[in-house]
């Protein structure tokens, strides 16, 4: 439902009385890697006409914030790879009312795409980077390469963002051994780095619970080298956060679905690159913002209603379960980075 702060400005709250004041809008479902915790190898993406116009998106971003949304991520599959996301970055960032308009990426263009992006507002950048290795980089994204996704991320420290955050999906068998020298490079960057545990979302040809590395252990392996301080502190997503003793500036982040899930506190909703709005990661409750769009050209009415009706929907809790069996059959592309 929509509420009204003590400013009398409009608020969306959940059936669990959540406020919802952050949106990840996937703007395509396209992707120049082919990870393996992401989508399967050989994936058939969705016709371009049913995948939202700039235009849609910007009119959805216009919408939430209006309703009380400040944070705004643009996803994919690989935002950067779609045509004309400068732009739209630059007008999504100018909306009356966003705190900060935020954007994950895979780097693999931001050797070229880094500075227009901070020059359009983009605030701060997520960073996917699941190995230094180049040829496990290779096996886990099947087509990257790793050389460019370096160059991103110097392109990125050197544009004037805010601040940088690496991203790690740990999988045992795969990189998890490589946990250590991933926060190494992270704190001689100065950059933030979250490890996350892979989310069972979509058939990817293999069983997720054999490579599951939980939160507690990837702290093990960090805690081994570094002094790790609790911290409070959040940057408004699920992530929780430590310091690093002998590196003021630079956070470690966990992201942990199975093993200290964060439902209680989730103030967010997807917008899937086809107008799906997900009202959760872990389950397959969602309204098609897309039809709602196009049936109602200029008129926003129909669409609050039913986006405060979808909701009171919205569940109380995922049901992802540790040993990381498919549950939820759309691939992570597919349900905004």
């Amino acid at each position: 439902m929509a509420a009204h702060d003590s400013s009398g400005n409009q608020r969306l709250i959940d059936g669990q009385g959540r406020r919802i004041e952050y949106v990840r809008m996937s703007v395509t479902d396209r992707c120049d890697l082919r990870c393996v915790y992401c989508m399967a190898e050989d994936m058939t993406f969705l016709p371009r006409a049913q995948v939202l116009s700039l235009e849609e998106i910007e009119r959805l971003a216009h919408l939430f914030v209006q309703q009380g949304v400040s944070k705004i991520r643009l996803t994919g599959g690989e935002p950067l790879v779609r045509r004309g996301i400068v732009d739209l970055c630059g007008r999504i960032s100018g909306l009356a009312g966003l705190r900060e308009l935020v954007m994950t990426t895979n780097g693999s263009q931001l050797a070229k795409l880094a500075k227009p992006l901070a020059d359009a507002g983009v605030s701060r950048l997520n960073i996917s980077l699941d190995s230094l290795d180049p040829e496990k980089f290779k096996a886990i994204t099947r087509t990257g390469d790793l050389s460019q996704i370096l160059e991103g991320i110097e392109a990125a420290r050197s544009a004037g963002f805010k601040r940088i955050k690496l991203n790690t999906v740990v999988m045992k068998g795969r990189n998890a051994d490589e946990v250590p020298a991933l926060v190494d490079f992270a704190l001689a960057r100065d950059l933030d780095i979250t490890f996350i545990e892979e989310m069972p979302l979509g058939d990817v040809g293999r069983s997720r619970g054999e490579a599951f590395c939980s939160s507690d252990e990837v702290r093990e392996l960090i805690s081994q080298q570094y002094h790790l301080l609790d911290s409070t502190e959040t940057s408004g997503g699920p992530a929780r956060y430590v310091r690093v003793e002998g590196y003021p500036s630079a956070r470690i982040g966990f992201i942990s679905p199975h093993s200290h899930n964060f439902c209680s506190t989730c103030n967010r909703v997807r917008m899937t690159a086809e107008g799906r709005l997900l009202l959760c990661l872990g389950q397959e409750n969602s309204i098609d913002m897309r039809a709602l769009l196009r049936r109602h050209p200029t008129t926003d009415a129909p669409l609050l209603e039913a986006l405060g009706k979808a909701l009171q929907q919205k569940p109380a809790h995922h049901d992802f379960n540790v040993n990381g069996d498919v549950q939820i059959v759309r691939f992570m592309n597919a349900s905004g980075g």
